[in-house]
């Protein structure tokens, strides 16, 4: 299909909303958007993780405990919870396709703001623009260009007055321990210019939608030297389970396996080197909150933390995303909203899907029609109670499509329970291979339970509820 040029992209949008009054007690947006960053924080019970400013955020916000991405690598996932689309609907399963080549006036969530009398901004990596050279992100969403948004994970080398000091790490798995400053690497940049825009905008007179996007702690592992201290390497955990689940299908797994054992000094190394990156992401995460205290923004502001997806590093015996694991697809979500009870925490399903309606009801704007998921601002009245009955993630087979249509796609259902997963023709529907894991008996997801007889009832269960929720997201 021939790609729109962004200009192009622009005449066409005929059915945005114009800009419209604010009042004068509309609150800000601080939304944080970090990359490939699991569950593995402090305030989610991961008490070996250095991570004081995420986990006082947390303890300012709600904590959703079962935040699901919709597709489990970075593109498809940010397209959807910027447009409030699901992948299926964009026709979004890779890293080069940009979400306007199948959907020109999808309005995205900063986009709605900005024409809402916002003013939106952008700082880092917030859309995926990596591949996508024609687009470079999406002008049309912000109110002035981005900027530290458009790279290469694999260009962020150490940038700094003289020589660069030495690798203390091996390298291996992209480890790397430099004796730098923050602003060495891309998120310290990110951190000061953030802080630098809160500032100016902070000025003006409208509200603001500022979109800061981390780098980290995506590979390469190149935290400074003084996050690596922050952790002893005997200490640090490693999983036990490095060998993928008992019956797995093969489909099931990526290419990128681990296989030098379960104590092996290659995957500590890579295991300090994460916590080391999330260290760094979290001093610069706190850099940014400072200053919206120091601004005396926080009462006026609606902070959101999310990552896009989660991470294997080691277990199943994979060093990579792209699966329908619950590793891949579980996901940090908190929302620090000043109307609402600092401190929460609910175990309820959500998806990420469900970001953009929960933010424009909580800004009382208009949402546009056809968004995909549902407010969570039940969740944030009541912590107990519950929106959805399953969260749906999927992920094509192959990974990497460039465009084309996927041959197989995995269709993965997180209930209360269990994960329920199909992979299925893509074309016909026909499920080719299944997974169940119980949650409650077996939360590694060590044992396929899928072809067990005692399991056979569960199975059809699950299998006509995943063909109802495909029905109705369609």
């Amino acid at each position: 299909m021939m790609r729109l040029k962004p200009a192009i992209v622009a005449m066409s949008l005929v059915m945005l909303m114009s800009p419209r009054s604010i009042n004068a007690d509309q609150l800000n947006v601080l939304f944080i958007a970090v990359d490939d960053l699991r569950v593995e924080l402090g305030c989610y019970g991961n008490a070996h993780v250095k991570c004081p400013n995420i986990d006082q955020l947390a303890a300012r916000g709600t904590l959703f405990e079962r935040a699901y991405c919709q597709q489990t690598v970075c593109n498809p996932s940010r397209a959807s919870l910027l447009t409030g689309l699901r992948p299926d609907t964009l026709r979004v399963w890779d890293l080069p396709t940009h979400f306007r080549t199948n959907k020109p006036d999808a309005v995205t969530l900063p986009q709605l703001f900005k024409n809402s009398g916002y003013h939106a901004q952008c700082v880092g990596k917030i859309f995926h623009n990596w591949r996508q050279d024609d687009w470079k992100g999406d002008e049309i969403s912000w109110s002035v260009p981005s900027v530290l948004h458009y790279n290469n994970h694999g260009h962020d080398k150490a940038v700094v007055d003289g020589p660069v000091p030495p690798n203390l790490a091996s390298g291996t798995g992209g480890t790397e321990c430099r004796d730098v400053p923050d602003n060495a690497y891309f998120d310290g940049r990110v951190a000061e210019t953030a802080v630098r825009t809160l500032r100016e905008i902070s000025k003006g007179n409208q509200p603001f939608f500022l979109a800061v996007g981390f780098w980290k702690p995506h590979t390469p592992f190149n935290a400074p030297k003084k996050y690596w201290d922050l952790y002893d390497r005997d200490s640090v955990p490693v999983p036990k389970h490095v060998t993928p689940p008992t019956d797995v299908p093969e489909i099931a797994l990526t290419s990128k396996r681990y296989l030098d054992g379960a104590d092996s000094d290659t995957l500590r190394e890579m295991h300090h080197g994460h916590l080391a990156a999330i260290s760094y992401l979290d001093a610069q995460v706190g850099r940014v909150l400072d200053e919206l205290d120091a601004l005396r923004l926080r009462d006026k502001t609606i902070i959101v933390f999310l990552s896009d997806h989660g991470l294997h590093l080691g277990e199943h015996g994979l060093t990579a995303k792209t699966t329908a694991f619950e590793l891949d697809a579980h996901v940090p979500l908190i929302i620090a909203a000043p109307q609402y009870q600092p401190g929460q925490r609910t175990a309820a399903l959500v998806e990420l899907l469900d970001i953009y309606p929960t933010l424009t009801e909580l800004c009382k704007l208009t949402k546009p029609a056809g968004l995909e998921g549902v407010s969570l601002n039940p969740l944030l009245k009541d912590p107990h109670s519950s929106v959805i009955s399953v969260a749906l993630t999927q992920t094509p087979r192959p990974n990497y499509l460039d465009g084309k249509l996927p041959e197989i796609m995995g269709y993965s259902m997180r209930s209360d329970r269990y994960r329920y997963t199909e992979w299925r023709d893509f074309q016909t529907g026909k499920a080719l291979a299944t997974e169940l894991y119980d949650h409650v008996n077996d939360p590694q997801e060590t044992i396929n339970l899928a072809a067990h007889d005692e399991q056979k009832v569960i199975v059809a269960e699950l299998s006509k509820q995943l063909d109802a929720t495909l029905r109705t997201q369609r």
